[in-house]
């Protein structure tokens, strides 16, 4: 892998998780037009469809035509599901269409770029380049927000004009992915054909394993990760604050510590390293409740949730993989990877609708239990490899 390759990736990555990120504006674009968080859960529920439809065909076809060019095809259909919703000028049942393309994409990506990633990189130097892309891409979940935030609040545009300049960038990825993989050499078809494996029929092998324990454990945390981001203009609705310090301060504390932790996370023992991650993003949690005492307490929740969840997912992505037989480790990733969709398209239909019928603090309640619910988890998983340590000998 040539470093240029790698960075014209890395840059597409940024972009088209830009996409992902502007989800958290939905609320404020439906409430423009008078709705409220309902259709913001309506909205994720499709893409939530769109990611389980996305997902198996990565397995089916990027071997076939190139990740990359898979990871393209992302790109543009999560350019086609915000140019629909820039189009709507009043709430209409197509916003579910135009979520399960943006869901339809972004599983198509999220897939298909690390994997144009991982095919041309050393078992070795995997780890180096995955921090690198991971860096870019909540770097780009973090920073979109942010930049559609400022569009309309300097320039005046519209949420549906923002959505628009998303779809844009989306397209411009496409071609960046297209780029690279047309230059970045890759392996026979035949190697590549080989990592799709047949992940369904894989599943009650699995479910006997201690790989359940992470795979159930990531669609808990995404839960966590969609609640607090999604959501967040409702929860500092009246409160002052704005939600781009939030997403700011998320976005800077994941990208530093994957960048200066990740060696000290790699070296520690991942089980009990798990467990304090998310003991602290329990805390980022509980921070949350007390937004309406100021600014302050609005940072610290957010450094605690990018210290907890932003560095946690790479250990029980880790101990999913490792925990699985070897026959059956693709077929692990990629159920991890549906359980991660599930949470964070498929909460906040829940979510949306805690807000709206029992309030904030209601739906803070849920966050909390979801993040309880995954640290319970890693306790059990730690109790299930001592018993079977104590086994062996």
């Amino acid at each position: 892998m040539r470093t240029p390759h790698a960075y014209l990736l890395f840059v597409a990555t940024l972009l088209t998780s830009m996409g992902y990120g502007a989800t958290f504006l939905l609320t404020e674009h439906f409430r423009a037009l008078g709705g409220s968080e309902i259709q913001t859960g309506t909205t994720l529920g499709g893409a939530m469809l769109g990611t389980l439809v996305g997902v198996p065909l990565v397995g089916w076809f990027a071997w076939r035509v190139g990740a990359g060019r898979m990871a393209g095809l992302g790109a543009v259909l999560v350019a086609a599901g915000y140019l629909g919703l820039a189009s709507l000028s009043a709430l209409t049942p197509l916003i579910g269409v135009a979520g399960f393309f943006i869901g339809l994409g972004w599983g198509i990506f999220f897939l298909a770029a690390p994997m144009a990633l991982s095919m041309r990189v050393t078992d070795q130097d995997r780890g180096f380049w995955f921090t690198r892309y991971g860096a870019f891409q909540m770097g780009g979940i973090g920073l979109s927000p942010i930049v559609a935030t400022a569009l309309i609040g300097n320039l005046g545009l519209t949420t549906g004009q923002a959505f628009g300049a998303v779809a844009l960038v989306c397209l411009l990825a496409a071609s960046l992915l297209a780029g690279f993989e047309a230059i970045a050499v890759r392996p026979l078809a035949a190697a590549v054909k080989a990592a799709g494996n047949d992940w369904v029929r894989a599943l009650p092998a699995l479910l006997r394993t201690r790989a359940m324990y992470p795979i159930l454990m990531v669609g808990l945390g995404a839960c966590v990760f969609s609640g607090l981001l999604t959501f967040q203009t409702s929860l500092v609705r009246g409160t002052g604050l704005q939600a781009s310090t939030f997403f700011a301060t998320y976005a800077i504390t994941v990208v530093a510590s994957r960048f200066l932790l990740a060696p000290l996370i790699g070296r520690a023992k991942g089980d009990h390293v798990a467990v304090i991650l998310l003991a602290v993003m329990i805390a980022g949690v509980i921070v949350a409740f007390g937004l309406a005492y100021g600014v302050l307490v609005q940072i610290v929740s957010a450094i605690l949730l990018g210290l907890g969840y932003g560095l946690v997912y790479s250990v029980i992505q880790t101990q999913a993989v490792n925990d699985a037989p070897p026959e059956h480790r693709n077929a692990a990733l990629t159920w991890f990877v549906v359980a991660y969709f599930l949470g964070i398209f498929g909460f906040p239909v829940l979510g949306g609708w805690l807000i709206v019928n029992v309030g904030t603090h209601g739906f803070l309640v849920a966050v909390l239990l979801f993040a309880i619910a995954e640290i319970g988890l890693a306790l059990l998983r730690g109790q299930r490899l001592a018993g079977e340590r104590v086994q062996a000998t």
